[in-house]
């Protein structure tokens, strides 16, 4: 990405993160207190995520799980998503409060999905360089496994499935994105999302 990209791509975070948090706080600071009712716990969910170089940083969602023992991979259907929870998961708006991240600098509109520690910053080789991107809230990957809820619940082995085919497949898919980075795909990925299509 040439210098020029990157002024561009960061001038898109802020602007559409700047907006998008003014338009949704009343929708934000309502889900948060809903998700606090049904929950009993903090309605904003903090969790330690891989960002860029390898850096950790607390991703923001709204909560829509109840405490409870439980592993890193989220099937459908998982006893800990409350009801109202999985209406805000359907609809995406957990997602929202990611917008101060982006805003922060931490994550980016597009780009890889930031995990929990054991992924990302395990890469080697190549896969490595996907540490130079700023994690996104959407991208290729995101987009095709947008159903990846459904997609584990019907596996014998949720979470051995994720790590053998998913998992290196949106590995895949993102080094083709940091390959083939244009401002042009950008919009495509942030169009693809609003419309709810995987492409």
């Amino acid at each position: 990405m040439s210098p020029a990209g990157r002024i561009a791509k960061r001038g898109l975070d802020i602007a559409v993160a700047a907006l998008g948090l003014v338009l949704f706080l009343p929708v934000i600071g309502a889900a948060i207190l809903a998700a606090r009712a049904d929950t009993g716990a903090s309605g904003l969910f903090l969790q330690t995520r891989i960002g860029r170089h390898g850096k950790p940083f607390r991703l923001a969602k709204i909560r829509t799980m109840r405490p409870a023992p439980g592993g890193t991979v989220t099937v459908a259907g998982d006893a800990r998503i409350t009801r109202f929870g999985a209406w805000l998961r359907r609809w995406k708006i957990d997602e929202l409060p990611q917008l101060w991240n982006v805003l922060k600098g931490e994550m980016s509109l597009v780009g890889p999905r930031p995990d929990v520690p054991g992924y990302l910053d395990r890469l080697e080789g190549e896969a490595r360089t996907l540490l130079d991107l700023r994690p996104g809230i959407t991208g290729p990957a995101t987009l095709k496994y947008r159903d990846e809820e459904r997609l584990l619940a019907a596996q014998a082995d949720p979470e051995r499935y994720n790590d053998e085919v998913i998992w290196p497949d949106k590995v895949r898919l993102n080094l083709a994105y940091q390959r083939e980075w244009s401002f042009a795909r950008d919009l495509h990925y942030l169009a693809a999302t609003l419309r709810g299509r995987t492409s």
